[in-house]
């Protein structure tokens, strides 16, 4: 059964990476939407988005990660989407695997789908130090809400109709793709993982540094635990 899909774009600074990413995504998936979301970059990413008539949203403010990806869930919703794909701007992503990853929400299995570069440990795989930072969050989300998955920082993942409603209504903010999974699995999503191969960033530099990556940490630690609490409440 044919469902329409979205492809969400969130880019900040991409000007070296969106011309490729957009070139992937119409040659290897022409048969789905694609939505840039342009969060106020200071390099020319609008102006290549404008000159290539590139379907795209644009901030004049910078509202962060979640900020972006909560505008596509919205674009989504009003639209009326039934699949939506978070596919990051940076040129990591391969669109070769965005049928693997909406093909559990097609059979009505799951409602939220994350491409994993962990189940097969194949493709670039992050540094030791973020691996660690990301194996600790696996463990802190399962005990959170329960979910079990490995690659809990990937931002190569599907959500279903329902899912698109319950994003566009309310999305984490800062470094949100963990809590994100939290907030989902205590309102009763089911979610999976399937093996995708991620690209190392060959332009541009990730927004995450050493000192970010501590800040990262205990940002998105300290969400989570007061996601579970805050949830325990109203239930």
């Amino acid at each position: 059964m044919d469902k329409k899909v979205l492809i969400i774009v969130p880019a900040y600074n991409e000007a070296k990476n969106i011309e490729g990413v957009i070139r992937n995504l119409t040659e290897k998936t022409p048969q789905y939407d694609y939505i840039i979301i342009n969060d106020c970059s200071k390099d020319e990413t609008e102006k290549i988005c404008k000159a290539n008539q590139y379907s795209y949203i644009t901030f004049s403010s910078n509202i962060g990660i979640g900020g972006g990806l909560q505008a596509g869930y919205k674009y989504a919703l009003e639209h009326n989407y039934e699949i939506a794909v978070q596919h990051d701007g940076d040129g990591q992503h391969d669109p070769e695997y965005i049928s693997d990853v909406i093909e559990p929400i097609l059979k009505g299995q799951y409602d939220i789908v994350i491409g994993s570069r962990f189940l097969k440990k194949q493709g670039f795989q992050s540094s030791m130090f973020r691996r660690c930072g990301i194996r600790f969050l696996s463990k802190l989300v399962y005990i959170c809400s329960g979910a079990k998955i490995l690659d809990v920082t990937s931002g190569f993942r599907a959500v279903n109709k329902n899912y698109i409603a319950y994003y566009a209504k309310k999305y984490p903010q800062d470094y949100p793709e963990p809590e994100a999974i939290v907030s989902a699995k205590l309102n009763g999503a089911k979610i999976c993982e399937v093996p995708v191969i991620m690209r190392e960033r060959s332009q541009g530099k990730s927004s995450i540094n050493q000192f970010r990556s501590i800040y990262y940490m205990i940002k998105v630690s300290c969400a989570i635990i007061v996601c579970r609490l805050t949830r325990r409440r109203k239930l």
